[in-house]
């Protein structure tokens, strides 16, 4: 199976080193593309339970799904995805 997640919050190639490396983790997850101008993730995985699973990792690294959180929610995306791009820029892939 392949799905498109359109996320907020991707900056660079720091956050989507950090996405990729994340995803590829998970036995499920087969490819993990990432287009920061689009704020898109493109992933491929091979059991359909595995979707929400990779949603949520997301959310946990501060990628949550577009317009899906406002206030406080955001403004904690936000800072969770700063520290995630910083990882991403000095970790290797």
């Amino acid at each position: 199976m392949k799905t498109q997640v359109f996320v907020d919050n991707i900056k660079c190639g720091g956050c989507a080193a950090t996405i990729r490396k994340e995803l590829k983790a998970f036995p499920e997850v087969t490819s993990v593309n990432v287009e920061p101008e689009q704020e898109l993730v493109e992933v491929e995985f091979d059991a359909p339970a595995a979707l929400e699973k990779i949603k949520g990792k997301l959310s946990s690294l501060g990628y949550p799904e577009k317009d899906t959180l406002k206030g406080l929610g955001k403004i904690t995306a936000n800072m969770k995805s700063y520290v995630s791009c910083a990882i991403g820029r000095i970790s290797p892939e």
